[in-house]
């Protein structure tokens, strides 16, 4: 179940955009995120381990994410909440791993393509990351407060957004283009 985030759990959220040279009737974000190769993800930043695509019990597909995010080991297990062409919104209850110990926070993952022209295109990435109450738990009990976790977190996913948006365009318009990952960014 969902968690709504609020002044009270809030970790970060950052909103990053890129242009591609590409119209939007030739995007389809769903068909390049649920097809995208280990190593073309690992391409867009050099905190992306890995990457694969599975499903949970019930058949939704699952982007599973390994990366780093400032000094955590993060996990995510991103069930497709909504995947059009335009638009994937994922959600991941992720495991956080530190050096002071491992917890979980909640992540959505929110792709979209808007169209600017007849040629060009937007795309937009925004992450939200939400303490869970193990989060809040975890941090509490090694004095940590929510301010300085949200301070930490807000710093490194915005870093880790502006690196992985322009490549992420450069690779979803690569597969628009010529139905293809691994091209020149």
């Amino acid at each position: 179940m969902e968690i709504i985030q609020t002044s009270e759990n809030a970790l970060s959220a950052t909103t990053v955009s890129a242009v591609m040279n590409v119209p939007i009737e030739k995007i389809n974000i769903a068909d390049w995120l649920l097809n995208l190769p280990d190593a073309e993800y690992q391409r867009c930043s050099v905190n992306h381990i890995a990457a694969g695509i599975t499903s949970n019990f019930e058949g939704v597909p699952m982007s599973i994410n390994v990366e780093y995010v400032g000094t955590a080991l993060v996990v995510q297990h991103y069930i497709f909440d909504q995947y059009r062409p335009e638009y994937c919104r994922m959600l991941s209850v992720s495991d956080t791993i530190t050096a002071s110990g491992r917890s979980k926070v909640q992540v959505l993952w929110e792709l979209r393509a808007e169209k600017i022209d007849d040629q060009t295109s937007m795309f937009t990435n925004t992450i939200h990351a939400t303490a869970t109450p193990e989060f809040l738990e975890f941090i509490k009990e090694r004095g940590i407060s929510l301010a300085e976790a949200a301070k930490a977190r807000q710093e490194a996913s915005d870093a880790h957004n502006h690196e992985e948006t322009p490549l992420f365009a450069k690779s979803i318009e690569n597969k628009a283009l010529y139905g293809k990952y691994n091209l020149p960014f």
